[in-house]
């Protein structure tokens, strides 16, 4: 099966020492400047099916968007899976982008209704049915992934009389696939777990070790299967710890925060706040969604 890839004009993925803020947006080098008329976002979450709790990086989120440019996505383990509700003129009515290390910018407008999925990289694996590090650092038609389930997907969403019927086939779609997919290798599924159950703070020559294999050889298949490197996996397991402690808080103690997740100090969390959202906390606390859960 033939995979469009989206090219940087649709999404730019941001790098060390290569942006500069301008408040809440991101000029990316190389990149078309971010308007004066950034993207805002209203969001409504929920949980998925109790089954698929382990299998999402958070829960669903159906997002009200206005505004016409300057999105910028955080650097993710995640693979998204987007479902739009209203089209847009750039980007497919369903996609996926893969995990990135870095941040990255939207270019142009976004759909005004869209439906997010945060799938955990192993879970992604078996819902995809391929290598992750195929989708890394790309946007991808998701009918060139999952052939016409990704179209029937995109459409059962879209019919949904409400956010809870769309959630709720969405449901029922990665249930399907979880119990048909392919599996990851033991090994790797157990790397995860130790990345995450130690926020990211154990030595990769440890997890290699722990599973019984060569650092480069956990490497490969890591890669391969989580769709990043075992070490930048690890540094964003720990910042998306951070991400979550502040979804819903007003005024952070970032000092503390730093220190309860094993960072140098705060300015070392102000380093990886600039590498994998492009900004600094401040401005990524005035620029995040406001949502509410159903």
């Amino acid at each position: 099966m033939t995979i469009r890839r989206y090219p940087f004009s649709a999404l730019r993925f941001g790098s060390r020492n290569a942006s500069r803020s301008v408040g809440v947006s991101t000029v990316v080098t190389g990149a078309p400047p971010v308007e004066s008329n950034p993207v805002r976002l209203q969001r409504v979450e929920r949980l998925p099916h109790p089954r698929l709790r382990s299998s999402l990086r958070g829960g669903y989120a159906a997002y009200v968007t206005t505004g016409d440019a300057g999105l910028i996505l955080p650097a993710t383990t995640s693979v998204l899976l987007v479902m739009k509700v209203e089209d847009s003129p750039l980007r497919p009515p369903q996609f996926v982008t893969g995990a990135h290390g870095s941040y990255s910018v939207v270019v142009g407008a976004c759909a005004p209704l869209y439906v997010e999925v945060p799938l955990a990289p192993i879970a992604a694996y078996r819902v995809l049915g391929r290598p992750l590090d195929e989708l890394s650092r790309q946007m991808v038609d998701l009918d060139d992934v999952l052939g016409p389930d990704g179209a029937r997907l995109g459409d059962v969403v879209r019919d949904a009389p409400s956010w809870q019927q769309s959630f709720d086939r969405i449901d029922r779609f990665l249930l399907d696939r979880l119990d048909s997919g392919p599996e990851a290798t033991p090994e790797v599924a157990e790397a995860w777990r130790r990345l995450n159950a130690t926020d990211g703070r154990i030595p990769i020559r440890a997890l290699a070790a722990g599973v019984g294999w060569s650092h480069k050889h956990l490497i490969a298949k890591f890669q391969q299967q989580v769709g990043l490197a075992p070490k930048r996996a690890a540094r964003l397991v720990r910042f998306e710890r951070v991400l979550h402690r502040i979804d819903h808080e007003r005024s952070p103690d970032w000092g503390m925060l730093a220190a309860e997740l094993g960072y140098a100090d705060q300015p070392h969390l102000t380093r990886e706040f600039a590498e994998f959202t492009g900004t600094s906390p401040a401005a990524y606390l005035t620029g995040r969604p406001r949502g509410r859960r159903r």
